[in-house]
């Protein structure tokens, strides 16, 4: 029989651990048998005493005790580690295939709560988020390097939730050769990544099929311009309304706005699914500086325009230009008066489509609230600037926002917009990201393409 400490549990507190969810809080907690060990191993039993499993400690966090086996495990040494690895290898290669940069560990859906990692051609980007986690470095460090054979392992541990787990932010090289900026290769397409000073890990692998997803509607738009595909000379050619022929090689390509942009995955993807033009727009000038370098690399500067602006201000500036050009187009009707003195703001622009994926806007539940009036003013403002039988492409990952939610806050901007709204593709994170049925904090990216079409059309 096991020696270990042991975390007994309240008789009324087993229903949510017996579905499978991983954690277990303070409150839930009886008592504590033995000397446990802040991040150490402890036996977690029921009222009983009857096993449950193995986890790990903390006393000083709120999540008391994170499960790392459904059996009594000894100890998480280098082999246990290697053990744990290859099951996350093998289920990449099934799901991702051929891809050489994803998410190879996703913490507790990969049954390593407290440990990410994200490989980046041949750079690993480690974060350790628990006091666990930290405790075991020297023994899945070795594991991971001899499990996936990287150049470097680079660590970006400075996030704030390590402070709920008493540790401090860390980051920097930990094994082997670390570049600052790593080139990967995202569904073709190449893309430098800041692994040093990027957001999180330097790249949001979670919406790469997501990305990839809006291929449909990046062509299909020449015929709103007049332009029809015509045989001559036994050829298809197109040509416009007077019947010449059209020699812009994308004619057929959408105009998109890609909001909230970071270092241009949706504006890549865009264009090399076809699209005429892209708007670019962060508000940080470092993510927009890596989104240029990135779009020249793929060749796609020709199409590509970059704006360092506030998207929430961006879009309401271009809604107000817009409802003025509308207003102006009234002038010289009867008994309607406009002053035309004043010149035209120069924002006004429509897209086909727009693409909004902003970060967080509610990381605990009291933030929920100004979340759904966030969520609301930015779809509500981007669905006034979408044309006629355009496409909204929108996402949250903000946890604390549920799916239902979301999709609430979307019915009602779509009402106040006076847009009728169908559901193309409704979508969450990407195969690398598994998440355990039984732990609903993983289902946190919630991704869909809605055609955008005004009542009046309808």
């Amino acid at each position: 029989m096991s020696t270990k400490p042991s975390a007994v549990l309240r008789r009324d507190r087993l229903a949510r651990f017996e579905t499978g969810h991983p954690w277990i809080f303070a409150g839930e907690i009886e008592k504590v048998e033995g000397e446990a060990e802040p991040g150490g191993l402890v036996a977690v039993r029921d009222h009983r005493g009857r096993l449950l499993g193995t986890g790990y400690w903390n006393p000083h966090s709120q999540i008391a005790v994170r499960m790392v086996s459904c059996g009594d495990l000894e100890r998480m040494d280098e082999a246990w580690f290697r053990q744990r690895f290859a099951r996350c290898l093998e289920h990449r290669l099934r799901f991702c295939g051929a891809e050489t940069s994803g998410r190879l560990v996703n913490a507790e859906a990969d049954f390593l709560p407290g440990l990410v990692v994200d490989r980046f051609a041949d750079v690993l980007v480690v974060q350790v988020l628990t006091l666990g986690m930290e405790k075991a470095r020297d023994a899945w460090l070795p594991a991971l390097v001899e499990t996936f054979r990287p150049r470097g392992v680079y660590e970006r541990s400075d996030v704030g939730v390590r402070a709920l787990e008493g540790l401090p932010e860390r980051a920097g090289p930990l094994w082997g050769e670390c570049p600052e900026r790593v080139l990967i290769e995202e569904n073709g397409l190449k893309m430098e990544v800041d692994i040093a000073t990027g957001q999180k890990t330097g790249h949001f692998f979670d919406q790469r099929e997501n990305r990839a997803a809006i291929a449909p509607l990046m062509t299909g738009w020449g015929a709103r311009s007049g332009i029809s595909l015509q045989e001559r000379d036994g050829v298809l050619v197109p040509v416009n309304r007077k019947g010449r022929e059209v020699t812009f090689p994308r004619w057929d390509g959408a105009t998109v706005l890609d909001a909230f942009a970071h270092t241009g995955g949706f504006t890549l993807h865009a264009c090399k699914y076809g699209a005429k033009s892209v708007t670019c727009l962060d508000v940080s000038k470092q993510a927009i500086e890596l989104a240029r370098r990135n779009v020249e690399l793929n060749g796609f500067a020709d199409r590509v325009e970059f704006v360092v602006d506030n998207a929430f201000e961006y879009l309401r500036r271009h809604v107000r230009g817009r409802e003025e050009r509308m207003r102006r187009a009234e002038a010289g009707k009867p008994g309607v008066k406009i002053d035309t003195s004043k010149p035209l703001p120069p924002e006004g622009r429509t897209w086909d489509v727009i693409i909004l994926d902003p970060p967080a806007f509610a990381k605990t539940k009291r933030a929920v609230p100004d979340a759904i009036r966030g969520y609301k003013d930015v779809n509500l403002h981007a669905l006034k600037l979408i044309n006629e039988g355009g496409y909204l492409v929108t996402a949250s990952c903000s946890y604390h926002v549920r799916p239902e939610l979301f999709l609430d806050i979307i019915r009602e901007a779509a009402r106040d917009a006076g847009k009728v709204l169908r559901r193309i593709e409704w979508r969450g994170a990407s195969r690398d990201h598994p998440m355990l049925l039984a732990a609903e904090e993983g289902d946190y990216l919630k991704f869909g393409i809605f055609e955008v079409r005004s009542k009046r059309e309808w």
